[in-house]
């Protein structure tokens, strides 16, 4: 079995990556710390910083409760890689 990424691998990758700096540039913009949006969103401060990064895996209504504290809109169908 081959090991190597797969080309819609790093596709995903590259578009986690992106949204997470959105994610990452609304909290800031709305003065939270990685500690305040993660009590607000119940989950650990290493969960936001995996998403601001890329590195996490979240579902739809993750984004929609992410967007809904932010109170902002993420490009998640025209992001640009």
């Amino acid at each position: 079995m081959d090991q190597s990424i797969s080309d819609q691998d790093l596709y995903i990758q590259a578009y986690r990556k992106k949204i997470g700096c959105q994610i990452k540039e609304s909290r800031e913009t709305k003065g939270y710390s990685q500690d305040d949006l993660a009590e607000l969103m119940n989950v650990n401060r290493s969960t936001i910083s995996k998403i601001e990064g890329g590195r996490f895996a979240y579902n739809i209504d993750m984004l929609a409760k992410l967007s809904w504290i932010l109170n902002c809109e993420f490009e998640y169908l025209t992001v640009n890689i």
